[in-house]
């Protein structure tokens, strides 16, 4: 089976793409991946050489949620069209939404990673200003022409469909992580954080701002505008293997996100059984529930369910146990099994095809 796969270079859409790519291999599916946005780094293209059924065409279009890019939208759309008229392929898998109106030949699937107003909705309450009225249009049509619509959570499923009024063929498969993470056998004395600090999606800043009254530490890897922050140690991006040994020795992650369709590092915390304080959100729940500690985006709330388990090492214990017992249901070889199953179906093969 040959598929071709877009994806960007900056956020989750990467790793996600070389997971699933990495999980099927096995099944014989080969990747063209189709890379938009910043230039491919040194280290992903290390990552994609180690992947024997990938292969790699790069552009520097821009993303269709950027600034001004439908110029560059259009250019990559008849680049992709290019591509998939090269070669054949029995798959179109987009990880975006505006390319899905074009007139491949083959089926389309389109992932529901994240949008700008499903992202806008919850971290401001009301919908983008007019001038994201093209970006609206665009992704609705894309949308309505799609063979097959995937999320990787039921709360983001409901946000598409209700956003852009969309009413096609759908189903849930969720993300999943490999590789090396795993818990060391004696956890420290510290509360983990992933992101960007002015990102009010992800909302590390609220764990910054109560960070002073707690009385562990606070590390957070990622981009920081202020360097010296008190209680938080700054360890500004980590590439994979040195965030995973942050994992391993933390024995809390916080996440307060207001926003997060999935939530692959917290995915990657609970693998290391970090015990989990998560923002309460839909998708965060669905994922996480009776595995997790829950705030509401106040700072009140995340100080007294830090302090708590700070204070309660059996809480931690139990809730990092929990947490790792879920992360384990997240398997790659069953993400891989319902993409293929989706794969399939859209190529309208018989049911003996999929076993």
């Amino acid at each position: 089976m040959r598929v071709l796969m877009t994806a960007d270079t900056i956020g989750g859409v990467w790793t996600y793409a070389l997971e699933l790519a990495r999980a099927l291999a096995q099944d014989d599916v080969e990747f063209t991946i189709a890379t938009m946005g910043e230039p491919v780094t040194r280290d992903q293209r290390r990552d994609i050489a180690a992947l024997d059924n990938v292969d790699l065409v790069e552009s520097r279009f821009k993303l269709e949620w950027m600034d001004e890019p439908w110029e560059d939208v259009d250019r990559a759309g008849e680049w992709l069209l290019d591509l998939a008229s090269a070669s054949p392929y029995d798959v179109i898998h987009l990880n975006g939404y505006a390319h899905a109106g074009l007139p491949f030949t083959a089926p389309r699937l389109v992932v529901a990673h994240s949008c700008v107003f499903s992202w806008w909705r919850a971290v401001h309450g009301d919908d983008p200003p007019h001038e994201w009225r093209e970006y609206f249009a665009r992704v609705q049509r894309g949308l309505a022409s799609v063979d097959l619509l995937v999320a990787p959570t039921w709360a983001m499923l409901d946000a598409i469909r209700a956003i852009y009024g969309v009413d096609v063929p759908s189903r849930v498969i969720h993300n999943c992580r490999a590789g090396s993470f795993a818990p060391h056998a004696n956890k420290e004395p510290f509360v983990l954080s992933a992101g960007r600090l002015w990102d009010d999606a992800k909302n590390v800043a609220a764990l910054v701002r109560v960070a002073p009254s707690l009385s562990w530490p606070v590390r957070v890897a990622g981009e920081a505008k202020e360097k010296h922050i008190a209680n938080v140690a700054s360890l500004g991006r980590l590439d994979c293997a040195q965030l995973a040994e942050q994992y391993a020795f933390a024995s809390i992650y916080c996440l307060p996100a207001r926003y997060e369709p999935f939530g692959l590092t917290v995915l990657e915390a609970a693998l290391s059984r970090c015990a989990l304080v998560l923002g309460d959100i839909p998708s965060l729940r669905e994922l996480w529930d009776g595995a997790a500690i829950f705030v509401p985006n106040y700072d009140d709330s995340l100080r007294d369910a830090l302090t708590r388990l700070i204070e309660d090492h059996r809480l931690r214990d139990t809730l990092g146990a929990a947490a790792m017992r879920r992360a384990q249901a997240f398997t790659p070889r069953t993400t891989a099994r319902r993409y293929l199953s989706a794969y399939h179906e859209l190529m309208r093969e018989p049911a003996e095809a999929i076993a």
